[in-house]
C-alpha cells in the first residue's frame, strides 16, 4: 500500500507597512499569485485604511501600531510607507527578526541607509530593495549584450522617466516626508538601471527645477553620470508630463539598443530593438510582470536561504548618488 506523506510546504507570511496606492495596486495582488506566500497583516497610521485593504484582499490582521504589527507572526515585511518612515520601520523589523523588502529610496539620507544595512546584517535578516526594472527579461538581455560587448564598447545610456503627479496631498511633494522630488522618486530607478547595466558611477551632476508646479521639491531634473568602466549615462525625470516617450537608449561603438514600453507601462509588451553595424534591425517583444519576478526572487531567497539579488547596499549607494546630485545642483544655484 502506497503511503502518502502529509508534508506542508513552508509559506512565507508577509506583512505590509504602508497602505498607499502601490501597496494596493501592486504588492498585495502580486503576493496573491504565489502558492507559498500570503499577506496576513497590514499596518497603517490610518486604521480605517488598513482595515479597508484587509477586507479587500482577505488579510487577517490590521494595525495602527507598528510594534504590535511586528508581533503578528509574520516572516517578512514590505515597507511601502513614506520615505521618511523607512529607516525606523526597517530597523525595528530587523531587530524583530523579520526579512525586509523596502520600497525605494530606502531612506532620506545615506547615513540612515548605511545604518539600515548594518542593522540588518547584525540581526541576520535579508534586506531587499524594490527595484523591479532589473527583473525584466529584456533589461537582463541588454545587460548580457553590453557585458559581452556584442554591440561594442559602451558610449552612453540615455533614459527618461516622466509621469504626471499633481501636487495635492501626495507625500512626494513634501520634502520632510520624501526627501526630494522627481529625482528621489523616479531618478532612483534610472540610477539603479544605469548601475545594473554599466557598473558603478564615479561622478554625477545636473539640474533641478520647478518647470510647471511650484512646490517644496523639484518637478523636473536632468543629469549626467560617468561610469567607472567608461561611458556616460544621461537621464531626465519629471512629475509634470501626462504623455511622454519614456525609453532607454544604449549607444555603443558597434551598434545601439533601445528598450521601449518598459517604464510606467502595464498593458504593452516591452520591446528591445537591436541595431548592429552591417546587420538588419532585430526586435524582441516580451510581456513580463516585473513586480511578480521581483517578489519571486525575494520569496526564493528567503525560502532557500539564497543570495539577495538586489540587497540593501544597492539602495544605500543610490541614495548617496542622489545626495551628491542634489548638493551639486544646490551649489550651482548659490
Amino acid at each position: 500500500m502506497l503511503k502518502l506523506r502529509n508534508r506542508k510546504s513552508k509559506k512565507i507570511k508577509w506583512g505590509a507597512a504602508g497602505c498607499g496606492k502601490f501597496t494596493e495596486m501592486a504588492f498585495l495582488p502580486t503576493v496573491q499569485l504565489f502558492r507559498r506566500a500570503k499577506t496576513i497583516s497590514l499596518y497603517s497610521a490610518d486604521i480605517k485604511r488598513a482595515k479597508s485593504l484587509a477586507d479587500k484582499f482577505g488579510v487577517t490582521n490590521a494595525f495602527d501600531n507598528y510594534d504590535e504589527f511586528l508581533k503578528s507572526d509574520i516572516d517578512a515585511v514590505y515597507i511601502g510607507s513614506a520615505n521618511a518612515h523607512h529607516c525606523e520601520q526597517v530597523i525595528k523589523a530587523a531587530r524583530a527578526g523579520k526579512h525586509i523588502l523596502c520600497d525605494k529610496p530606502i531612506s532620506v539620507t545615506s547615513e540612515e541607509a548605511y545604518e539600515m544595512v548594518k542593522v540588518c546584517e547584525e540581526n541576520n535578516v535579508k534586506f531587499f530593495v524594490n527595484y523591479p526594472y532589473r527583473f525584466h527579461p529584456l533589461v537582463q538581455k541588454a545587460k548580457e549584450l553590453i557585458n559581452s560587448q556584442s554591440v561594442g564598447k559602451l558610449v552612453s545610456i540615455n533614459a527618461s522617466f516622466n509621469i504626471h503627479l499633481l501636487p495635492s496631498e501626495n507625500f512626494r511633494y513634501s520634502k520632510s516626508l520624501s526627501g526630494g522630488g522627481a529625482v528621489r522618486d523616479l531618478g532612483t530607478h534610472l540610477l539603479d538601471v544605469f548601475r545594473y547595466l554599466a557598473g558603478e558611477i564615479v561622478s554625477i551632476e545636473g539640474i533641478m527645477d520647478n518647470v510647471v508646479y511650484q512646490a517644496e521639491v523639484e518637478d523636473y531634473a536632468a543629469g549626467i553620470v560617468k561610469f567607472e568602466k567608461g561611458g556616460y549615462g544621461i537621464f531626465n525625470v519629471s512629475f509634470n508630463s501626462p504623455k511622454a516617450f519614456n525609453r532607454i537608449e544604449i549607444i555603443c561603438s558597434r551598434g545601439a539598443l533601445s528598450i521601449e514600453n518598459l517604464i510606467s507601462q502595464k498593458a504593452s509588451s516591452t520591446k528591445l530593438h537591436i541595431l548592429l553595424d552591417g546587420e538588419l534591425k532585430k526586435v524582441f517583444r516580451k510581456r513580463a510582470n516585473k513586480m511578480y519576478r521581483c517578489i519571486r526572487s525575494v520569496n526564493n531567497s528567503i525560502l532557500k536561504n539564497a543570495p539577495v539579488e538586489v540587497p540593501g547596499i544597492e539602495g544605500a549607494v543610490n541614495v548617496k548618488l542622489m545626495e551628491q546630485f542634489e548638493q551639486g545642483c544646490t551649489a550651482k544655484k548659490n
